[in-house]
């Protein structure tokens, strides 16, 4: 049964983009925000031996939880991150690994930021399309990119923050990506407890119903 991550990132909200220099560090940022109720994971490449930390972040997961991998650009990323078992990848950018994955059977939520881009990944069989950076036009381009593409699954990656999270739910994003406002330092070997409040503050903020 293929997942149907756009499904599930709609009623998750929040999809938590792990991105540290520690591979310990990083499997136990992941463990925490699973234990804290966020339920979609996201372990970028650019982490020391990323795949051994999707593999031990996923064992850890509870079975209604997904473990994905981030930053996968090439063919080659998408074995390494198959054998170790991510759920679903996501990418910066439209490059080579989205249709790779999608042969495989992987869901995809591709990197895209202006509309020729959003166009194109759908096109390529993207399950959702991760606008980014989001911060750049703000949710009012969001909204303005759903105009002419109301079917398009968005998520709003990158300088999301707490204050923002509610306008871009609002604008129509299916969830949002957070890396740094919600690590923090955590998946370098930082605080895990000030991680532990962030991420009950934003799973307390993505519940509350979007302004309509």
């Amino acid at each position: 049964m293929t997942l149907d991550l756009t499904t599930e990132l709609a009623a998750a909200r929040i999809l938590a983009v792990i991105r540290g220099t520690d591979t310990a560090a990083a499997v136990a940022t992941g463990i925490a925000l699973l234990e804290e109720g966020v339920r979609v994971v996201e372990v970028a490449l650019t982490t020391p031996d990323a795949p051994h930390a999707i593999e031990a972040i996923r064992s850890a997961a509870p079975a209604e939880a997904l473990v994905g991998a981030g930053t996968v650009l090439t063919v080659g990323d998408v074995a390494d991150v198959i054998a170790a078992g991510a759920q679903f990848v996501v990418t910066p950018a439209v490059v080579e690994s989205i249709p790779e994955a999608v042969r495989r059977g992987l869901p995809v939520a591709a990197g895209a930021l202006t509309p020729t881009e959003a166009y194109t990944a759908v096109r390529m069989r993207a399950s959702a399309v991760k606008l980014f950076p989001a911060s750049l036009g703000g949710p009012a381009y969001l909204k303005a990119l759903r105009d002419p593409f109301p079917d398009i699954p968005f998520v709003a990656v990158g300088g999301v923050g707490l204050a923002e999270l509610p306008a871009y739910l609002s604008a129509g994003a299916i969830a949002v990506g957070l890396g740094g406002p919600l690590v923090g330092d955590a998946a370098s070997g930082g605080d895990l407890d000030g991680l532990r409040h962030r991420a009950r503050a934003y799973l307390a903020a993505a519940a509350r119903p979007p302004a309509s």
